[in-house]
């Protein structure tokens, strides 16, 4: 027979299942966050993973304190090295990704344009003159 204190435990577990269950969702979405993250800056996400932290107080983009959860990741650049990061979201927006100093080559571009003696460009740019 279900009685009033079996139906409260019940009440009870499927809060805490329906919790864990939109927790996991909003790790998915850390995930994801990171993920792109790191490809628009060229760098490989490592365990492809994100682990939760803590859950602690911290001020939105309007200066207001809300409840944020911290997810640490690690990335690298080479292969070689592990460097850490960490994401802050405020439900389910990223807010802040931030990331350990990390060694990073400064791409240049190939030379689009050949160079050109300036006297032959004079030669192939002459205007009339009277």
């Amino acid at each position: 027979m279900l009685t009033l204190g079996n139906m409260f435990v019940l009440m009870v577990l499927a809060t805490i299942c329906a919790w864990l269950w939109h927790n996991h969702g909003l790790r998915e979405k850390a995930l994801d966050k990171v993920k792109q993250h790191c490809a628009k800056l060229d760098l490989e996400l490592l365990d492809e993973n994100v682990a939760f932290k803590r859950l602690r107080l911290a001020r939105d983009a309007q200066g207001r304190k809300r409840l944020a959860r911290v997810y640490d990741f690690e990335f690298t650049v080479t292969g070689e090295q592990r460097h850490p990061g960490t994401i802050t979201q405020f439900g389910a927006h990223a807010a802040i990704i931030e990331l350990a100093p990390y060694p990073f080559e400064i791409k240049t571009a190939p030379p689009s344009a050949e160079i050109i003696e300036m006297s032959q460009w004079r030669q192939e740019h002459k205007r009339w003159r009277p």
